[in-house]
């Protein structure tokens, strides 16, 4: 027999105060209809919420859909009772598809690598957290019981997650303090443990900087049955949630928001500092950031149009890609219109805005391999900004061999000597000049047997024991069509993996 719906959150009691109160209404003859109705409507409302909430919500993945049906048919009264847990763990506190999905949005959001969470119960909220963690992304769940590590680690064995999870028993605490004694850091933390501890987790986290720069922690339970607002309250939990908020509130380190989902969930995030009087603090350009930008967003390139020649495949196609990822909109370029214009589907995929039109380009960064530098000079020196990257080659500064190649190495030569020559002289127009001089890269190519004998020649004049791959040069165009390269010109960036020191 299944046990009655118990309410546990502000929803669920304004549900259950509305039924109680319909009921009232419906056995009294003297109640107006329209009062009635009214009450009707407002029932509606509260009991269809949840239930839209989770159908218009992504699902959840079968391993967390087995996870969840163990969950709830799990006997945890009796757990407590065989003395398999140190309390009476309610079936309640279990974390669903919807709050499940809003935790896996905010890593997918936050960009986390890197996730802390404060009490797991079944683990649900850990592993659709680590669904959305890149493939190196690291969970560690501090948990008290370890029943509950056993109980979830099937699960998490099941699912190609879950190896990103490493559960932690023990007082929350004592994990906290270990963490902090190596130096540990977290770009997302999730707290859902001992109420009347949450204060002290949250200043731990903050006093000794557990938490990265522009990281969130994000609080379960901060409306508590709405009991933290109820003046009339006398909950022990609910006066501990309250004086939680409003630390937290009251906090001039940091910005909140309590999102009304379930029985709360509050995010907070830590606000830039601003060093008050008599600060011994230097809040320059080095402290604050350059117009207030941290260094890795002045990698990012929106705004800026990156117009990429021979873009069709190689390392023009991963060029494309890299300045796409990095906020830029990009052009594809390429005398193969077939292999520009699936280069440009796989850009739109990824959600990368395509531009086509040189002339309406108000920043400009080019890639220039077949279009002469000149061209885009003429657009970039007229609005007084841009960024020429050249594509040159490691056989710009040796002879490769055992291979001929007269005409290549002469031509990369040439541009390196090109980009060193335009670089200087129309940098004080705002236009800077630079390459880079790739190695050896794999492509199909390379692998023909024709030229199996010259790679393996060529593999041992690499002191890195490789060829180069396309996606070893995407960070260096990045960083080239960047504000962050602002102050570099006629550069000839070598990526080669060593072999030109040889």
């Amino acid at each position: 027999m299944q046990a009655a719906k118990v309410s546990d959150t502000p929803v669920e009691f304004v549900v259950e105060y509305l039924l109680k109160a319909k009921e009232i209404a419906e056995n009294n003859a003297n109640v107006p209809a329209e009062l009635r109705d009214n009450l009707q409507k407002a029932l509606d409302i509260a009991c269809g919420l949840d239930g839209y909430l989770e159908q218009m919500s992504s699902q959840e993945s079968e391993p967390l859909a087995e996870l969840y049906r163990k969950s709830i048919s799990h006997d945890w009264n009796k757990v407590h009772e065989d003395g398999k847990t140190l309390f009476r763990l309610p079936v309640t506190c279990i974390t669903g598809q919807v709050e499940g999905q809003v935790l896996k949005m905010l890593v997918h959001m936050s960009k986390a690598k890197r996730v802390l969470e404060i009490g797991m119960f079944t683990g649900y909220g850990a592993l659709s957290m680590a669904e959305a963690l890149p493939e190196n992304g690291q969970l560690i769940a501090c948990e008290l019981e370890p029943y509950l590590k056993d109980f979830a680690q099937p699960i998490f064995d099941k699912s190609p997650h879950g190896k990103k999870i490493t559960v932690r028993t023990g007082p929350a605490m004592d994990t906290l303090k270990e963490l902090a004694a190596t130096g540990e850091q977290f770009d997302m933390v999730f707290i859902d443990a001992d109420k009347h501890n949450y204060i002290n987790y949250y200043k731990f986290l903050l006093d000794h900087n557990l938490l990265r720069i522009d990281g969130v922690i994000c609080v379960d339970n901060t409306l508590f049955k709405g009991r933290v607002y109820l003046k009339d309250s006398a909950d022990d939990f609910g006066k501990a949630l309250q004086d939680f908020n409003q630390f937290v509130t009251n906090d001039p380190r940091v910005e909140q928001v309590i999102i009304p989902l379930r029985d709360g969930l509050t995010i907070i995030r830590r606000v830039p500092y601003i060093p008050q009087l008599k600060s011994t603090v230097t809040y320059d350009e080095v402290f604050r950031g350059v117009q207030g930008k941290q260094v890795l967003d002045r990698l990012r390139l929106d705004g800026k149009v990156a117009y990429v020649t021979g873009a069709g495949q190689g390392i023009g196609r991963a060029f494309a890609h890299a300045l796409g990822e990095a906020g830029a909109k990009v052009a594809i370029i390429d005398m193969d219109k077939g292999k520009a214009e699936i280069v440009a589907h796989e850009l739109t995929l990824k959600g990368t805005f395509m531009f086509l039109y040189f002339r309406q380009c108000s920043h400009l960064s080019l890639l220039s391999l077949k279009l002469p530098p000149q061209a885009a000079g003429h657009v970039m020196l007229k609005q007084g900004y841009g960024k020429i990257i050249n594509t040159a080659s490691m056989a710009s500064l040796i002879v490769p061999h055992p291979q001929k190649q007269l005409s290549y190495n002469t031509s990369k030569a040439g541009v390196v000597k090109l980009t060193q020559t335009l670089g200087t002289e129309w940098i004080d127009r705002g236009v800077q000049v630079n390459c880079i001089s790739p190695g050896i890269v794999d492509t199909p190519l390379i692998h023909s047997e024709s030229l199996e004998p010259l790679v393996q020649r060529w593999l041992s004049d690499i002191p890195a024991g490789r060829l180069a791959q396309v996606t070893d040069l995407q960070a260096a165009v990045v960083y080239l069509a960047s504000d962050a390269s602002d102050y570099m010109t006629g550069h000839n960036l070598v990526i080669e993996g060593g072999q030109s020191l040889w």
